[in-house]
């Protein structure tokens, strides 16, 4: 691929997570402290995008796979993604906002994956070439908050404003990408088998796979905890510059992700996996006992071990479902995980979230609303305890036949 192309590509990537990260961490911030809205109406409102990954397979197989060319739906989908994105910023009640946030999701959710078929389709060798190009996203996510931070806009409407004008500039981006046609037959009749195929779904028969996807769906219910409200909780209990601190967790992703290979060749799946849920365990516990003065080393261990909790079990258990489904169906296989992660678990996680940090509300003078985070980050450790101890000892697999093909795939998977 030429220097060119892969430019190109990377200023996509990093536009795209620049508008992710720009609104999404401090979305609890500016909902709780501008806003006012309860607990339970910040978890429906974070959770607005597990509705859009839950529908996003569908939307993409419909209209990018089979009509249109993909730079165009890309632009399409961000032009008016911004228009939903800045009509939200001036909402002042939940149901106006919630439904433009919903609509908006609709629109964002898919372009994840569209950008990366794009990107694809223009690679010689993607395995080589993608890692390089990836990680112009989370160096986009850092970007923006190290902005908003430093800027301190993170309990104001201008973060997501900014990402709306991100959103926007992207989208007349696209429109100069290179054309990306449908490989789908326009006349081929649309089922959920064409999203999720029949040998996507057999995976689930397989003892294993079904306690992985099964792990992979409750581990997303905590997750939603730390995502929704982090960035609220590191500025209520008097962290400054909460959104670029908070950065260092992307930057630890990027660290680990090197060590992937390493780690992996002396663990194995199981306890890769084992380690990220781990860490999310040890997070959790850290946020809980830590505070703004002398244990501020509590929270910034749990911010860098962003980078074992996420890297550790999304990205080992990636590599784990390439390695288990046949070639024709990896991609399916993936995106039928990621249905039931990113979407459903994150949907359930956006609700039990929204309803234990509403439960332990303390009404606070001047009319502030705070919470007993102390008791909210214990209940998330127990909830990602049951789960470890659940996979651990039930998930068995025979690592020892693999072990050839894990090393030469493992080369290729991890820039």
């Amino acid at each position: 691929m030429k220097l060119q192309m892969r430019s190109r590509l990377s200023a996509m990537m990093f536009l795209e997570y620049f508008i992710w990260g720009a609104w999404y961490v401090t979305l609890g911030t500016w909902l709780s402290t501008s806003l006012r809205f309860s607990g339970q109406q910040i978890g429906l409102a974070a959770g607005t995008t597990a509705v859009g990954a839950i529908l996003a397979p569908f939307l993409v197989g419909v209209i990018a796979d089979r009509l249109f060319d993909t730079q165009k739906v890309l632009a399409f989908l961000h032009v008016v993604g911004a228009i939903l994105l800045f009509a939200a910023s001036s909402q002042t009640s939940f149901g106006a906002f919630y439904a433009l946030m919903l609509l908006y999701c609709l629109c964002f959710m898919p372009t994840l994956a569209l950008t990366n078929s794009l990107a694809f389709r223009q690679m010689d060798d993607p395995k080589q070439e993608f890692g390089a190009i990836r990680v112009l996203g989370s160096i986009g996510w850092i970007v923006a908050g190290l902005i908003i931070g430093s800027l301190k806009l993170e309990a104001s409407a201008i973060a997501m404003r900014l990402a709306a004008v991100a959103s926007m500039i992207l989208g007349l981006y696209c429109l100069t990408l290179p054309a990306t046609p449908p490989l789908g037959n326009r006349s081929d009749r649309f089922s959920m088998k064409s999203i999720f195929p029949r040998e996507a779904v057999s995976l689930l028969k397989e003892r294993s796979m079904l306690i992985f996807v099964l792990a992979s769906f409750f581990i997303c219910i905590p997750l939603q905890f730390y995502y929704a409200f982090t960035n609220l909780f590191l500025n209520q209990v008097g962290v400054q510059n909460a959104a670029g601190k908070m950065t260092g967790g992307q930057m630890s992703e990027l660290f680990c992700m090197i060590l992937i290979p390493w780690f992996f060749r002396r663990l194995g799946v199981k306890y890769m996996l084992v380690a990220g849920m781990g860490a999310w365990v040890l997070r959790y516990l850290l946020f809980a006992y830590g505070n703004a003065t002398d244990a501020m080393w509590m929270f910034w261990g749990g911010i860098l071990l962003h980078g074992i909790c996420y890297d550790f079990f999304f990205v080992t258990g990636q590599i784990y479902i390439d390695r288990k489904a046949d070639a024709g169906f990896r991609a399916a296989a993936q995106g039928l995980i990621t249905f039931i992660t990113y979407g459903l678990g994150m949907f359930v996680g956006s609700w039990l979230s929204g309803f234990v940090v509403e439960h332990y509300t303390l009404a606070a003078a001047q009319g502030t609303v705070t919470y007993n985070w102390k008791a909210i980050w214990l209940f998330s450790t127990i909830v990602s305890a049951l789960v470890l101890l659940f996979f651990l000892f039930t998930f068995s697999e025979n690592e020892t036949s693999h072990r050839v093909s894990e090393r030469s795939e493992l080369k290729n998977a991890v820039p």
